[in-house]
């Protein structure tokens, strides 16, 4: 995804703006990966309260 960003913008301003943008695009990643709802995710994330998912169970 950050090769993509970066082809369609050329670039990222700051070295912190792609820390941020891996970061977010990890956190995504994750959550589909387990099946879990982005949507309410990133939506609690924005009001300051981010839910946390549950670890996978070990058997």
């Amino acid at each position: 995804m950050i090769t993509l960003h970066q082809k369609i913008s050329g670039t990222f301003r700051s070295l912190h703006g792609a820390a941020i943008f891996c970061r977010i695009r990890r956190d995504i990643s994750t959550l589909k990966k387990q099946g879990l709802p982005v949507f309410e995710y990133v939506q609690t994330a924005f009001q300051g309260e981010p839910l946390m998912p549950e670890p996978p169970k070990v058997p």
